[in-house]
């Protein structure tokens, strides 16, 4: 009966993922039928990629994937190849993480993770840990190659082991190289990034970035004319910029081409600004306009900036947590508020937008995070004060969101603190349920 099920939940998701294609705007170059491929670093070996012989890293397999391959990958640590930290695909692919060794059990976040990082080693590469992008790929007759499917499922992306921290003491990243000590800048780039082709459907899920340092989003997926996106229980902490980036390749008015966003059931914690005095970034989710997009049962909390930043899309917001966000909930270009006036006050909001509030919520990081956290010293702190339209919570209010001792004075930090490393087993507890059935939940076990 157990293999039954197996298979049955197998169909279902090539069925689904088959259902998702815009067939009659497939190009022929993306209409390839695809292969499965399978990574294990535990016992894998040579570039067969079969099931019996798995590869040991996906970044030894990148030159041979065509359109619309299917990657398997099992537990283990994986830093690419040559341990250079950063994967490219040109291709349109989908990739599978969380399996165990034999490839007949998925549990990405608990007993079988599949962990994508690197090392901080001068000239070292600083691209994205994943990055697929398509939009440049053409026919044999010249034109852009469209439609297909990416998926990405399953990752945890952590990008601490890649930062250059001051002193290495991993309270505070750097973002210039040092010849001297043979150090790499911390990469200015998120953990999964995506550019697709016109028609193009994306589908981020069950997947974790923690750690990363990009101007932009830690999660980024750009959707261009026609195509789909979907951004659905994915768990963001302890990164720069926008925890979730939902981005546009298109520019032109014809309504049926603007790409349409579906993003459910998120949680984005401690993001960070760019760097301690910059009033940019900051935001746990940001949107370009010219998109159209579905917002519900997320939860965007402790930005240094805010909650969402609206770039100019058209949102339907439904039952959203907000939390902890130092300067705003929601923006629209200058326009900052509060959760409470959103409905009120939004420009480029639904009507029918409802059901999203405030509460303070208790968060399950380790306390050695936390005590650090809640310690940190910002720069410039009076400077950035003078713009808050939603009070800052106090220290003890703070403490109190993890769970820690309350405080009669500040907790003191020797050293600068941004963006300290957190680790996988301090972050993730703090991702595994939803509050009130806002947020991520920990991904069931299943396969695929």
């Amino acid at each position: 009966m157990k293999g039954i099920m197996q298979s049955l939940s197998i169909l279902l998701v090539m069925i689904f993922t088959i259902s998702t294609i815009n067939a009659q705007n497939t190009s022929r170059n993306f209409s390839n039928q695809g292969r499965d491929w399978y990574v294990s670093k535990n016992t894998g070996s040579g570039q067969l990629g079969t099931k019996e012989r798995p590869a040991k890293d996906l970044g030894n397999i990148i030159h041979h994937l065509k359109p619309n391959d299917r990657i398997h990958i099992a537990e283990g640590i994986y830093m690419s190849k040559g341990k250079r930290g950063a994967d490219e695909i040109n291709v349109p692919v989908q990739i599978y993480g969380g399996y165990d060794t034999t490839f007949s059990i998925r549990d990405p976040w608990d007993a079988h993770k599949t962990i994508f990082t690197g090392v901080n080693e001068y000239m070292k590469l600083t691209d994205p840990r994943i990055y697929i992008r398509t939009d440049q790929q053409r026919e044999s007759n010249g034109q852009k190659s469209t439609g297909s499917v990416i998926v990405v499922d399953g990752i945890i992306i952590d990008n601490g082991p890649r930062n250059r921290y001051h002193k290495n003491k991993n309270l505070a990243i750097r973002r210039k190289a040092s010849p001297k000590s043979q150090q790499n800048p911390s990469p200015e780039s998120g953990g999964i990034v995506i550019v697709g082709s016109h028609y193009t459907n994306i589908n981020v899920r069950n997947c974790v970035v923690m750690n990363t340092a990009p101007t932009e989003g830690a999660i980024s997926v750009r959707v261009f004319a026609g195509g789909k996106g979907v951004i659905e229980n994915n768990f963001t902490i302890n990164n720069t910029g926008y925890g979730i980036h939902a981005r546009t390749g298109y520019v032109g008015s014809d309504e049926r081409k603007i790409p349409q966003f579906t993003i459910r059931r998120n949680t984005s914690l401690f993001t960070w600004k760019h760097d301690a005095i910059a009033s940019y970034g900051g935001d746990a989710m940001a949107f370009d306009q010219n998109l159209y997009a579905t917002v519900e049962n997320n939860v965007f909390g402790y930005g240094h900036m805010g909650g969402l930043y609206n770039k100019g899309a058209k949102l339907t917001m439904m039952n959203n947590l907000f939390t902890g966000n130092s300067k705003y909930d929601y923006r629209e270009v200058n326009d900052k508020m509060a959760v409470a006036d959103i409905v009120d006050e939004a420009m480029h909001l639904a009507p029918e937008s409802d059901g999203n509030q405030g509460l303070l919520i208790q968060i399950a990081v380790a306390e050695r995070w936390a005590e650090i956290y809640a310690g940190r010293q910002e720069i410039s702190r009076a400077a950035v004060d003078a713009a808050v339209t939603v009070p800052n919570t106090g220290a003890n209010q703070l403490r109190s969101i993890f769970g820690l001792n309350l405080q009669g004075g500040a907790v003191a930090m020797d050293a600068e603190i941004f963006l300290p490393l957190i680790t996988v087993e301090e972050a993730l507890p703090a991702g595994l349920y939803p509050w009130n059935g806002m947020g991520c939940n920990i991904p069931k076990q299943k396969t695929e």
